[in-house]
């Protein structure tokens, strides 16, 4: 394609870029990328003219436009010259600030320029933005947005200039009195909070290896206090909900005197919110990184604020998951990392209270502390060493209720037991004896029928995770072999399990094969010698017959 033809088309497609149709919008924004991709300085330059040129476009062109040089940029961005690097930060900058009221497409397009730009370029966009951040003043929303999301995208590039922005920025705190801004500079607070700790984590990769934590203390100190002591107490559920994702985020930062002299109003402020909030996500999360910090920091005030943690703890932990609200499982995800946290610093606190909680018979209860145990069995290996016996002791009670749903957790939980070992223990044949009495449940509805509700657990499907979970066992876990070989044969010959025989069987198998490809000897069985008394060769044959 020649030059002028590419003027030609180019100029076409930005005039099409105010289509009321958004289908042809975007199809203008692919099709000025598909150029930019050959001919990048062509096509922002062209970009850049057609902007400064036509100053009173509406919004929607002008954003197409914008949107069209983020794309080169993001694409194109070791390729293009750096005097239209220049121009082009330049360009976004005053789009982004022209107007001093918030108009949120404009001036987002116009941000994401900076921030792709930024990804190279750092330096000169931090120059550019200090220009528009300035002590005393009160900056553009979308400054600091810009910093927020920069410090977010590139970690490397910005956190050696975050003490300078922090310094700068804290007597702007006091200025803000929109709930806006408040909501942008606490969203700020947090992706700093998150990038320095990112970076402080990776210091082998890091620019400036020399970075310490105590270079940020002091400014976060003085930002935690104005968003807790003002900020938090806000109307707006939106912007408490960012303050206390900020706070969660900064107390990793906290000098660790400081973090002390907080935890006990902390603590009990963050889970006050539990009762404020529907969605409790950025709560949890704040919640796990403030109990991160403060095990890390060996806290020694933790260990007195446990009596309220605890409860508050296990009531999310106890509340439904709805698996298609990605919030309420990732709620649940950060609940469980706290019990985590816990359960490594005060095991002797924290396991008798969900074991205690076990005994309560109520679904939602046994549903929460089941969820709670095998994360704790999964991730806390070592803790739960020592507690292995009186958590086989804890799980009877909940293996004798009616509920299906509580039963396929039980099941959930013996697979994770299995793994680490409890199996083997005195005890463990309870257990397997569980999952095979569940292998040979009978049908609850007729084929063709479905349950009437959608989130019920009929005994088909417990029983064809009970029948996949025994093969797992006898597969994945090599440790189970000798104590799945041949007490299984003992299930083979009672009444009660007839219905089981498939599975037994296909298990059998498997265990024997794996036994023979080892030559090993133990797969030669002295019925004569096995405790279970029913069970002979002969009687063995003929319930197989």
């Amino acid at each position: 394609m020649e030059e002028s033809d590419v003027e030609q088309a180019s100029l076409a497609l930005m005039d099409a870029a105010n289509d009321r149709d958004p289908v042809v919008r975007e199809q203008v924004r692919k099709s000025l990328q598909t150029l930019g991709k050959r001919r990048a300085d062509k096509i922002l330059s062209m970009c850049r003219n057609y902007l400064v040129k036509h100053p009173k476009l509406s919004v929607g062109h002008r954003v197409v436009i914008l949107q069209t040089i983020e794309l080169v940029v993001k694409s194109k961005i070791d390729e293009i010259s750096y005097q239209k690097v220049k121009g082009i930060i330049s360009l976004a900058s005053d789009e982004m600030t022209r107007s001093k009221e918030v108009v949120p497409d404009w001036q987002q397009a116009a941000s994401n320029i900076l921030v792709a730009v930024g990804n190279k370029h750092i330096k000169d966009i931090m120059e550019e933005i200090f220009n528009k951040f300035q002590s005393g003043v009160l900056p553009h929303f979308f400054v600091v947005q810009t910093l927020s999301n920069l410090s977010n995208s590139n970690v490397y590039g910005v956190v050696p200039f975050l003490g300078a922005v922090l310094t700068t920025m804290l007597p702007m705190l006091g200025m803000a009195r929109q709930d806006n801004m408040k909501w942008v500079f606490s969203s700020a607070l947090f992706h700093f909070s998150e990038s320095i700790m990112e970076y402080l984590a990776n210091l082998d990769k890091a620019p400036d290896p020399t970075v310490r934590k105590d270079a940020f203390s002091a400014e976060i100190y003085a930002a935690y206090d104005i968003l807790f002591c003002n900020w938090l107490q806000s109307r707006e559920a939106k912007l408490r909900l960012t303050v206390v994702a900020a706070l969660g985020a900064m107390s990793h930062l906290l000098a660790q005197d400081k973090l002390e002299e907080q935890l006990p109003k902390l603590i009990p402020t963050i889970l006050s919110f539990y009762k404020k909030n529907p969605e409790c996500y950025a709560i949890s999360k704040s919640l796990c990184q403030i109990l991160d910090a403060s095990v890390s920091a060996g806290s020694r005030v933790l260990e007195s604020q446990i009596d309220i943690l605890l409860p508050a703890l296990h009531q999310q932990a106890c509340t439904p998951v709805d698996y298609c609200n990605p919030p309420t499982v990732k709620n649940h995800n950060e609940v469980l990392r706290c019990f985590s946290i816990l359960a490594n610093t005060f095991p002797n606190r924290v396991i008798p209270f969900v074991l205690q909680k076990l005994e309560i018979s109520n679904e939602r209860n046994r549903l929460g502390s089941l969820a709670v145990l095998k994360h704790l069995i999964n991730t806390s290996t070592t803790i739960m060493e020592t507690k292995k016996l009186l958590i086989l002791n804890s799980i009877r009670q909940p293996m004798l209720d009616h509920s299906n749903k509580v039963k396929k957790m039980v099941v959930q939980v013996i697979s994770a037991m299995a793994h680490h070992g409890y199996l083997e223990l005195e005890g463990g044949e309870l257990l397997v004896r569980f999952i095979i009495l569940h292998c040979a449940l009978p049908d609850t509805y007729h084929r063709g029928d479905c349950p009437p509700d959608l989130e019920e657990v009929t005994d088909e499907a417990l029983r064809s995770m009970c029948e996949s979970t025994l093969h797992l066992l006898a597969t994945t876990v090599g440790r189970l072999t000798d104590v799945l070989w041949p007490s299984l044969f003992c299930y083979l010959t009672l009444a009660q399990y007839t219905d089981a025989t498939t599975p037994l069987c296909q298990t059998l198998i498997l265990l024997a094969n794996k036994k023979k490809a080892f030559m090993d000897p133990s797969l030669i069985i002295d019925f004569n010698a096995q405790s279970c008394i029913m069970t002979t060769s002969i009687t063995i044959l003929l319930r197989l017959i």
